[in-house]
């Protein structure tokens, strides 16, 4: 794929994915590879710039992460963000030290003074809020770099060498609590890298049907479909650039929610696709027996996924790729680059050592949830599809905590089914980015008809976001949940209480588990 890119290298920042973030808001194209990733492998990229993220590590340690130092003369734009910023001034002569209680120690909100001379800084106030955390700092600038930021504290808070276009700020800009931060990014990729901001979904849709095409060549294609808004998009990708290649096969493994698998079936019905319907229930269900443990669930859903697939391909013939769905935020999740592992999706670190496909395609491998909802509506998907909102592949099987069985899963539909009814007929949908009901394994005491009860607690879950790489819980108006509470003790045997979530992502996931 051929377009001007950005090189985020990944040093086990919190805020790597939101700098890629930033830089696509920018229409310029960006891809995050952690900082083990060998010069050749860079340089193949063709980058018109790099960034260094944030790190936990301190750069005058033994086992730091580092970088090859023959990038400093590769005459490539870079950014150093934080941990970035330290490595960037350590790698080229400068000191790097640990900040004492009184000195350059900084963390949350700090005034900023800012040469606003320098390209990174043009056109900003000379002074205003940056978000600072940092237990090192910058003693000594390397040779070649001036200052060009400071805080009451921090005497480097931003140093530059732009002769040969280094750049490197101690604060995060991609945060929103620094102000103007955007402009500082949009500073370096306009006016330091010469970025064209040529990156649209439309060039995107493009590029990524003629890669499919010559990857794929005459080979047919197998396409895990679940009927959300990823799979569809893929499929829609795939239907484009091979056609006929493509068969889509839908796994019924008794963990939709009401009725579901039947309007999944019903909505590729229209499309000029092979499409194929498995039920898999018994064998899901049996499988998932007497397990707890979530990543277990996971690994065991996505052995089980790939099974059928394989079964599947072996009666349509000869089928050299599996393609999913697959979307960064998974990726990240599962453990990216120097990312710890969240949770292992399904379709990533689920995945079993060996399957028997020759490759696996992954068209939107490296698209957040809201670029691929935009590239939907460019393959002119209709917007029921493109906007539904996300369940995961695993299904009910992680919205039920402890051992999955045929009876909690019935449960658990009945009350989803009510809190997603009572959503949309309040027209509180438009305004939520994802909403569910989780069985729990607690059971509490109650009382119903003048009689006691020992039953389970079942918990509702809603969240806002733009990219569901972080979410806020959802302010549901209080009549409403007590509409959808009142009708599942009523409606739901089984329930005697019901909870609301209200923690945001992080600290928790948007799902359970």
């Amino acid at each position: 794929m051929t377009m001007q890119t950005i090189l985020i290298l990944d040093f086990g920042g919190q805020y790597g994915q939101l700098i890629a973030r930033r830089v696509r808001e920018c229409d310029v194209y960006c891809e995050i590879k952690p900082w083990t990733t060998p010069l050749a492998q860079m340089r193949a990229m063709d980058p018109i710039g790099i960034i260094f993220t944030g790190g936990p590590g301190s750069v005058y340690l033994d086992g730091a992460p580092r970088v090859d130092p023959a990038i400093f003369t590769w005459g490539v734009p870079i950014l150093g963000i934080c941990y970035g910023c330290q490595l960037m001034a350590q790698s080229l002569g400068g000191r790097v030290i640990s900040a004492q209680e009184d000195t350059a120690r900084e963390y949350g909100e700090s005034r900023t003074y800012y040469d606003v001379s320098c390209k990174l800084f043009q056109r900003l106030p000379v002074q205003s809020v940056s978000w600072m955390s940092h237990s090192d700092y910058i003693d000594q600038v390397p040779e070649g770099f001036v200052s060009t930021a400071h805080t009451d504290t921090c005497p480097s808070a931003a140093i530059a060498d732009e002769r040969r276009g280094f750049y490197g700020v101690q604060f995060h800009p991609e945060v929103g609590h620094t102000e103007h931060g955007v402009d500082m990014i949009r500073n370096f990729l306009f006016d330091i890298c010469r970025a064209k901001g040529s990156w649209t979904m439309g060039n995107y849709k493009n590029a990524v049907i003629a890669g499919l095409r010559e990857k794929i060549g005459t080979g047919n294609v197998l396409l895990a479909l679940s009927g959300g808004v990823d799979s569809s998009v893929a499929a829609a990708l795939l239907a484009e650039a091979v056609g006929p290649q493509l068969t889509c096969v839908f796994v019924d493994h008794g963990l939709m929610r009401r009725k579901e698998a039947d309007e999944v079936e019903r909505a590729f019905a229209p499309w000029d696709i092979d499409f194929v319907r498995v039920d898999a229930e018994e064998r899901f269900l049996s499988r998932l027996a007497g397990v707890e443990d979530p990543e277990r669930k996971r690994k065991i859903m996505g052995d089980e996924f790939i099974r059928v697939f394989e079964e599947e391909a072996q009666t349509l013939g000869k089928v050299k790729f599996l393609a999913q769905g697959t979307i960064y935020p998974d990726v990240i999740e599962s453990g990216a680059g120097s990312a710890a592992v969240i949770k292992s999706h399904h379709n990533v670190g689920g995945l079993p050592g060996h399957v028997e496909f020759d490759e696996i395609v992954e068209p939107l491998r490296m698209l957040f949830k809201d670029e691929v909802r935009r590239l939907g509506r460019e393959l002119n998907l209709p917007e029921y599809l493109v906007s539904r909102q996300p369940f995961p592949g695993p299904g009910l099987a992680i919205r039920i905590i402890g051992e999955v069985t045929k009876e909690k899963a019935d449960t658990l539909r009945r009350a989803d089914f009510i809190f997603r009814d009572e959503v949309a007929r309040a027209g509180e949908d438009k305004n939520l980015s994802q909403y569910f009901a989780v069985l729990t394994n607690t059971r509490s005491v109650g009382v119903m008809g003048d009689r006691r009860t020992y039953d389970y607690t079942l918990a509702l879950r809603a969240v806002t976001t733009s990219d569901f790489m972080t979410a806020s819980w959802a302010r549901i108006p209080y009549p409403l949940l007590d509409r959808v509470s009142t009708r599942i003790i009523n409606e739901v045997e089984g329930i005697s209480r019901v909870t609301y979530d209200i923690t945001n992502k992080p600290p928790a996931t948007v799902e359970w588990e």
